[in-house]
């Protein structure tokens, strides 16, 4: 696989808040999922990497540094801006037109049959999920190599969602796509990612692949008397509530075996945002 995003103590300092440093390097042919609370970093970071703002460091993309090429190559999905409100999808498409030398007016056109928009509805008058739905296509009608997506199910209902997850995997069905997407609905990353970022306070702290996370992370269930005979060593972080504990661990399988007698359930991208977030580190 090739790296088609490589960033290099990439930093972005603000009065109340800064990311990085970030050294970071993506993989073609992969969904990369971007997790984190709100004000974590992960905008900052994908308009870092579009070059909308400004950092310090280094960031390259198909193996180079900004130019005109990497944004044919690019379909673009952001949480906080889209088109004129005045404008209709048939004038945004000629627009489109002239901006993406690849431009597709078929495959635009399917796509606003299947997410059933109309051509001629002014975006004024469409909700924020036939908005949404309208730039998924405007990205994908191009025929980027890389899908930058921030909160792109934003908005939407469960089954029009579903919909669009089905189209990020027809997309990935050529192995040279990639996706780098930042979501809140983690259930949508453990369906459709291969690897997942959380981003904390500007710094990653976890970077692994989905199923590696699914299959060794755990959550160690028990009460204070049994919390102090768990070895620190195998306590990433962990949440005291009234009654017990419960322990993010690694290495789900070996741990089961050490501590037969406790209970360590499978763990959600929610849960170990949470843990990792707001959980307290062993002293």
């Amino acid at each position: 696989m090739k790296e088609i995003i490589e960033l290099k103590k990439v930093s972005k300092k603000y009065p109340t808040f800064e990311l990085g440093e970030i050294n970071l390097t993506l993989e073609s042919g992969k969904i990369i999922g971007l997790i984190g609370e709100n004000g974590a970093g992960k905008t900052t970071l994908i308009k870092g990497i579009l070059n909308i703002i400004k950092t310090e460091g280094a960031i390259k993309l198909f193996g180079q540094n900004e130019n005109e090429k990497n944004k044919e190559e690019i379909g673009i999905v952001l949480d906080d801006a889209f088109f004129p409100e005045i404008l209709k999808p048939k004038e945004v498409e000629n627009i489109m037109k002239k901006i993406y030398k690849n431009w597709d007016s078929e495959q635009f056109q399917n796509y606003i049959k299947r997410f059933n928009l109309d051509y001629k509805k002014p975006i004024k008058n469409m909700s924020k999920g036939m908005k949404k739905k309208l730039e998924i296509a405007c990205a994908l009608s191009h025929k980027p190599k890389l899908l930058i997506l921030d909160e792109p199910t934003s908005g939407l209902d469960p089954i029009i969602r579903n919909e669009v997850l089905d189209i990020f995997q027809e997309y990935m069905e050529d192995e040279t796509h990639t996706i780098l997407i930042s979501s809140h609905i983690t259930t949508d990353l453990e369906r459709i990612a291969d690897q997942i970022i959380l981003i904390d306070k500007g710094k990653i702290k976890i970077n692994e692949d989905k199923d590696e996370i699914i299959d060794n992370y755990g959550i160690l269930k028990c009460d204070e008397k049994e919390y102090k005979e768990i070895e620190q060593e195998d306590i990433i972080n962990y949440k005291k509530t009234k009654y017990s504990y419960e322990i993010l661990i690694k290495n789900r399988e070996k741990l089961s075996k050490k501590y037969k007698n406790y209970i360590i359930d499978k763990i959600t991208l929610d849960e170990l945002m949470l843990l990792t977030i707001k959980g307290e580190k062993q002293c």
